[in-house]
């Protein structure tokens, strides 16, 4: 008896094929591998690295006044570039401009994630950047960043994050030939609250990135990116910037 099922199902089966093609017909080909189901990329591993010692120190602008260029950008925005964030998405309103009263750079926050370019690449070199939230009432997820080596496609980037609990170093980067997104712990609180401003310069020597916050050194990574972009980021907080300059170190 069981046999005979197994038959009639077999049976059944092969009745269920021949009525979806139609006689005469060849079964319809496999769908291209562009309309099958997409396979999940493997999670991405992260990397925490502990933080370093807190130095405290003069910022460079302060100890080396010499060779410096302002690149504190006109109205037109002239050597710099809105890009998407991530690379593949399309940009949103502008969202950046500047004050006509005082030349401070202003994203509105208004505009999608994406980040602002300094166009010219770099290897050897220190971003300083003064900048400050516009405080909101309740608000305490604040969020931008300065980037150092960035790659424009966004395949290696390196981020001092800015907010309330910023201040430190990370990003996603190769490491022993393996991209992995990577996270300092900051050194100490060093960030004053929003409405008060804040000075950063992130320097890279070599394989060395390091974050000086407010008077100390606070975050220091080994990278194995040799060049890339400083930049700015938008992430839905109106932020000023002020006194950008760059020294190169080539």
């Amino acid at each position: 008896m069981r046999g005979a099922l197994r038959v009639a199902i077999g049976l059944a089966a092969l009745a269920m094929g021949a009525a979806a093609v139609a006689p005469g017909q060849a079964p319809a080909p496999a769908p291209p591998a562009s309309a099958r189901a997409p396979v999940a990329p493997a999670p991405m591993e992260r990397i925490t690295l502990p933080s370093v010692p807190l130095r405290e120190t003069p910022s460079l602008l302060e100890s080396e006044a010499a060779g410096w260029t302002s690149v504190q950008p006109g109205p037109d925005l002239a050597g710099w570039t809105r890009l998407p964030w991530p690379a593949i998405a399309v940009l949103g309103p502008q969202q950046w401009s500047v004050d006509a009263a005082t030349g401070y750079l202003i994203c509105d926050g208004k505009g999608g994630h994406e980040w602002l370019r300094y166009d010219p690449e770099l290897g050897n070199g220190v971003f300083h950047v003064e900048w400050r939230f516009t405080p909101v009432e309740g608000a305490d997820q604040y969020n931008s960043g300065v980037f150092v080596r960035t790659a424009t496609d966004l395949s290696a980037w390196h981020q001092a994050q800015i907010g309330l609990k910023g201040g430190f170093l990370f990003g996603v980067t190769p490491v022993g030939g393996v991209v992995k997104r990577v996270t300092q712990e900051p050194a100490a609180a060093r960030l004053r609250p929003a409405g008060e401003w804040n000075v950063y310069e992130l320097a890279a020597r070599g394989r060395t990135l390091s974050l000086w916050v407010n008077g100390g050194v606070t975050s220091a990574i080994a990278v194995d990116v040799p060049r890339g972009h400083f930049g700015l980021e938008a992430e839905g907080w109106r932020i000023e910037f002020r006194n950008l300059k760059i020294k190169r170190l080539d």
